[in-house]
């Protein structure tokens, strides 16, 4: 048996398990952003607050936007495109609610982002934990709303073209270059 040290995210060829991926990491971060709401906080050294919030802000400014951006340009439009009777009924019920998360998400981000960055420039120790208690809550519905039904439909229903197609598009966002055809 193979023990790996580190968490291994998945290649862009299996583009739905990558989703999954980052659905793993948001949800690492929300439990460092409560921790660093919550007495907790008190218990670390100053400089370990400071990573702490550094670390939620590298990923919510980078990598939480390129997800939400695959999901809007990418996996919602490739399914909205495929998807027939009751999964497209489906579907064009969940995507407005997927798309005003998304802006939720961003405006309580707006709220969040500022106090993070003065946490990490040790200018502040303080997080509104109101701010992110909704900020989390927010973000697990939503990504059980796309664990429970947009992702298992898209994995029934995307040919391997198409998963490649959805990969693809996400290395491109990335700055990660394709994979050389064999």
């Amino acid at each position: 048996m193979t023990t790996t040290l580190f968490d291994t995210a998945p290649d862009f060829d299996q583009p739905v398990a990558v989703l999954k991926h980052c659905h793993d990491r948001i949800r690492k971060q929300l439990k460092t952003m409560d921790m660093l709401a919550s007495p907790a906080v008190l218990a670390a050294t100053p400089d370990e607050v400071r990573q702490a919030a550094a670390a939620v802000l590298r990923y919510f400014e980078k990598a939480a936007p390129q997800h939400h951006e695959d999901e809007e340009h990418d996996l919602l439009p490739m399914l909205a495109d495929t998807a027939r009777g009751e999964d497209a009924a489906l579907l064009a019920r969940l995507t407005p609610e997927v798309l005003d998360e998304h802006h939720q998400m961003e405006q309580l981000w707006q709220r969040l982002q500022p106090q993070l960055a003065a946490i990490a420039a040790g200018q502040s120790s303080t997080l509104d934990g109101t701010d992110a208690a909704a900020f989390g809550e927010l973000y697990l519905r939503h990504m059980d709303k796309e664990e429970s039904h947009i992702a298992p439909m898209a994995k029934r229903l995307f040919s391997p073209s198409q998963m490649q197609r959805l990969g693809n598009a996400m290395r491109s966002r990335r700055g990660i270059a394709l994979p050389e055809e064999s």
